[in-house]
């Protein structure tokens, strides 16, 4: 019988690894979580709270941009849209506990509901016990990362999970952080509270590493339509207090300065593993660049495995979940001596821009990426205006890249922001990840509401490929 422990196991990740683990009759588990109530920290704080506020929003901005209705677009009732956030979390984060604990109801599997620390390489203790493992799976999740900067103790700063509860908003706020965070709630902010934000961005545009054309639809979606204040190429040096509020003091790559007054300071400056409390200092582990393989073992100690925001690798929902699947098989196959499957997937992401009215998502590779790895490519840029039936949709702005393999046709990466972009990645998954060749999409082959801007991009690959 194998003994394994999982810390963490309301969260995506370790319930991955509890769900996979827990029929094998050769495997003994101790799953374990301090959480209160318990559920995860994206049931409980992340996507899917989210998700819920920004639909209030949309409704408002979606009534707020559609000339042919007529009066003052309608308030959104922030008390209404946190309570109904909260009684959807709680059954969310319920039903995985009553997961959880359907799984402890088996004769080889324990729950502990306490804190789990390492006392030596892979003994754990809890709830006044120690737990000798064979393997450990960390699955810790991750924590709101507060930067280093000056005077940022001396002042009261707000973060996403804050904003998420907030039923009241101020009237003006300064943003940190516009990643795919600040993207999500930056909008939020404007539309739900009518608050005058200014968010800070440190390079040319959002999204910049990913594609231009991409990132300058966001930018000019996002000043003009959610009226945001966003200074490009600069950043923050320093915070202080002001009777009104704060001034964030910035300075630009040219060495210019400007500072920026709000009643309020937002960080959306991203999140870090949650391990602090594990007491690592009594294993070999050492966190930092590197300490996880992509089999999702230790660098350090081939039987602790970490998944999942944990590992610092990529803090997204669908990859924990994947993760806690590779960790399970591979405990079994280190566990009979086979070779180890690497974690290698196809990028697939998606962020819910302009209130989740205009998503983000990408598939595959960019453009750049495609050419560091040595491909010919072709690729097709197309603005969703361009197509005729899409203005008859909800919101009849975007653009969409798709980037193409020039000598065999394989569709090798889709980047979209407009409507239904999230609906549609799907699709494009299958179609990156199957290797499948521009030549061979038929028309139509996508979300059947909004495949114009994809035949589009289809029919000039296709073109290109073919000269």
């Amino acid at each position: 019988m194998v003994h394994v422990v999982v810390v963490g196991a309301y969260g995506s990740a370790g319930a991955a690894v509890a769900d996979e683990l827990a029929d094998d009759p050769e495997v003994e588990l101790t799953l374990i979580d301090d959480g209160d109530p318990g559920g995860g920290l994206c049931i409980l704080r992340g996507c899917m709270p989210s998700k819920e506020v920004l639909s209030a929003a949309a409704h408002r901005y979606q009534a707020r941009h559609d000339d042919r209705l007529d009066g003052d677009p309608p308030a959104v009732d922030l008390e209404r849209t946190v309570a109904r956030k909260d009684e959807h979390t709680l059954g969310w984060a319920g039903h995985r506990r009553e997961s959880v604990k359907d799984l402890a109801e088996r004769e080889t599997v324990e729950f502990v509901h306490d804190t789990a620390r390492f006392v030596d390489d892979r003994t754990v203790r809890a709830d006044g016990r120690e737990f000798e493992a064979d393997y450990v799976v960390v699955a810790t999740g991750s924590t709101v990362n507060v930067p280093d900067l000056p005077g940022l103790d001396d002042v009261d700063y707000h973060t996403s999970a804050d904003l998420l509860d907030a039923t009241d908003l101020p009237d003006s706020a300064v943003v940190m952080g516009l990643g795919y965070v600040g993207l999500e709630l930056v909008p939020y902010l404007s539309e739900a509270g009518g608050t005058d934000v200014t968010a800070i961005e440190h390079d040319d545009r959002p999204l910049d590493a990913v594609e231009p054309a991409i990132g300058d639809a966001v930018l000019d979606h996002y000043r003009e339509d959610f009226d945001v204040t966003i200074p490009t190429n600069c950043r923050e040096q320093r915070v202080e207090p002001t009777d009104g509020g704060v001034r964030l003091h910035v300075e630009y790559d040219d060495g210019g300065t400007a500072a920026f007054e709000a009643e309020r300071l937002y960080l959306f400056t991203g999140r870090r593993p949650a391990i602090d409390r594990l007491g690592l200092d009594e294993t070999p582990l050492s966190p930092g660049a590197g300490w996880i393989r992509d089999t999702m073992q230790a660098r350090d100690d081939d039987r602790v495995f970490v998944v999942g925001d944990a590992n610092g690798k990529e803090p997204v929902l669908h990859v924990a979940k994947e993760q806690g699947f590779t960790a399970a098989e591979n405990i079994r196959r280190h566990d009979r001596g086979d070779p180890l499957r690497e974690y290698d997937p196809t990028t697939h992401r998606v962020m819910f821009a302009g209130l989740g009215v205009t998503p983000y998502a990408r598939v595959g590779m960019t453009e750049a990426e495609a050419r560091a790895a040595g491909h010919d490519v072709v690729t097709a840029t197309r603005e969703a205006s361009d197509d005729g039936v899409f203005k008859a949709k909800d919101v009849p702005t975007g653009v969409g890249k798709l980037v193409v393999d020039r000598a065999d046709g394989t569709v090798l990466g889709w980047l979209g922001l407009h409507y239904h972009a999230d609906v549609m990645a799907k699709t494009m998954q299958v179609v990156v990840e199957c290797g499948i060749d521009v030549r061979a999409v038929p028309d139509r082959a996508y979300h059947p509401t909004t495949p114009e801007i994809i035949d589009g991009l289809v029919r000039e690959c296709v073109d290109a490929v073919e000269q």
